[in-house]
């Protein structure tokens, strides 16, 4: 067994605005839990000050490590080297804007210890505080993948959750290069439970999941966990098909009245659904046949260039303000 029991992972991507107010709230928690404990810091890669800034708290607060990679890998990415870098007996990653309220760590590890639990979920009981917007695609989201995957999916369950070393070291093991983890982690099926929260504002700064970002997030999801995008490809052929014995029909009773349509238009159409509906299905092969070729070329999602923990480091150069 680790001497560390609790390692708190905390992704950040140019989050200096908000750091100040994270540390405010994260370390009362920790330190009132009575249990010895780390916080892995990610810095994926910001453009701002956001290494500088924890490098300063490094130096007044000893559990804290910052984990710097290269450059910007993604927020999945970010999780994976937190994770892979973490030392605890249990592991709780947490993203660092506090709309995920530290103060339910001490929950969520009561209940995995009392009732001998893998996996603990932080799932939001109340979005209010989200846009319209963001509230129905993230139901439409959790919908779509409860459909194409089972319902194993927790609903409202996000990247806030407990794990435990079992659990990390079987996510450890596994070849995924583009890991969902809101949908790997159910997959594996670790003995779960879900402590309630209301998500809050954002602490400070801006969100770093924008509409692209969550267009990308689904189709990673359906993606790696579902052939159902080849299975519409296979539709999209037979409606295809469909639709031109439809016009062959329509052709045939035309010629057989004698009727002539000048450019016969309906040659065209089928000639133009054919051609779009086979752009389609090899845009969707295409896509299917990258994740292999990434796949077979092993390529790491990340790479660390500095541990706090590990050697002496250098000051991160100030980004301009």
């Amino acid at each position: 067994m680790s001497s560390i029991v609790l390692s708190v992972v905390v992704p950040m991507y140019n989050e200096e605005a908000v750091i100040p107010a994270l540390v405010a709230r994260l370390r009362p928690v920790l330190d009132g839990m009575g249990v010895p404990y780390e916080v892995v810091a990610v810095d994926d890669g910001s453009a701002d000050r956001t290494a500088a800034l924890l490098l300063d708290h490094c130096g007044i607060w000893p559990e804290l490590r910052l984990v710097k990679l290269r450059r910007n890998s993604g927020h999945q990415a970010a999780l994976t080297a937190g994770l892979h870098r973490s030392r605890g007996d249990w592991v709780v990653s947490i993203d660092a804007d506090l709309q995920d309220p530290p103060e339910t760590i001490p929950e969520m590890l009561t209940l995995a210890r009392d009732r001998g639990l893998d996996v603990v979920y932080g799932v939001r009981a109340d979005r209010s505080t989200d846009t319209p917007f963001k509230r129905y695609t993230a139901g439409a989201y959790y919908r779509l993948m409860r459909r194409l995957i089972g319902g194993d999916v927790p609903s409202q369950a996000g990247d806030f959750r407990l794990l435990s070393r079992e659990a990390v070291d079987v996510l450890r093991a596994l070849p995924e290069r583009t890991p969902v983890y809101r949908l790997l982690v159910p997959s594996l099926g670790f003995a779960s439970g879900s402590v309630s929260y209301v998500r809050e504002q954002r602490a400070a700064g801006d969100t770093k999941y924008p509409l692209r970002k969550m267009v990308e997030l689904a189709w990673d999801s359906a993606a790696d966990f579902s052939a159902a995008p080849l299975r519409i490809a296979t539709w999209l052929g037979a409606l295809a098909f469909l639709a031109c014995l439809a016009l062959m029909v329509f052709g045939i009773v035309v010629w057989a009245n004698g009727t002539v349509i000048p450019g016969w238009t309906s040659l065209f159409l089928a000639v133009l659904l054919l051609a779009a509906v086979q752009l389609i299905c090899l845009g969707l092969l295409g896509e299917y046949v990258a994740r292999i070729y990434r796949t077979v070329q092993s390529r790491p999602p990340f790479h660390v260039a500095s541990d706090s923990i590990e050697a002496p480091q250098q000051r991160p150069a100030a980004a301009a303000r």
